[in-house]
């Protein structure tokens, strides 16, 4: 097994990222323009993207576990610690792509987080917009774990315009 692999599963990682990257900041512009269609469409490209992140990944993951097993070592050992076993002169563009998608990794998790607030909240915000305008339409009920969740009743008459 050549450390080449493992270079081209790390490149094709790093598209992978960025592109997943990408679609976390479109999704985000979407949020802010208030743009649920452009939301809900960029949520299912991300839930692809997470499916290809997820298949390379993997290749990756067997790339460097055959490269163990190749060199002696156990096939759970990490990348970093095999690169005593990668040419010299290969060894700096293999730490090189490491750093590269550990640093994307940190920023999609980050990006991630910050949309997963932002629809959080402006959930949040519907609901309470909503109890505002129709209170009746809304029950509070606890969960065994004692979670709180909205039950809404089908009842409720709807909002009629005035004049």
């Amino acid at each position: 097994m050549h450390w080449q692999l493992i270079a081209e599963c790390l490149r094709q990682e790093l598209a992978d990222y960025g592109a997943l990257l990408g679609l976390y900041e479109q999704q985000q512009q979407s949020l802010f323009a208030r743009d649920p269609d452009a939301v809900l469409q960029i949520g299912l490209q991300i839930e692809g993207q997470v499916k290809t992140l997820q298949d390379g990944r993997s290749r990756r993951e067997q790339a460097v576990s055959d490269f163990a097993l190749a060199h002696g070592e156990v096939p759970g050992a990490t990348l970093r610690t095999l690169l005593p076993f990668v040419e010299a002169d290969a060894r700096p563009l293999l730490a090189a792509l490491i750093n590269e998608v550990n640093h994307l990794l940190h920023r999609v998790r980050r990006t991630s987080h910050q949309n997963h607030t932002l629809l959080t909240r402006t959930l949040e915000l519907q609901q309470e917009l909503l109890r505002e305008l129709r209170p009746g339409l809304f029950t509070k009920t606890y969960s065994p774990t004692g979670r709180v969740s909205l039950a809404t009743s089908r009842s409720a008459p709807t909002l009629l315009a005035t004049g």
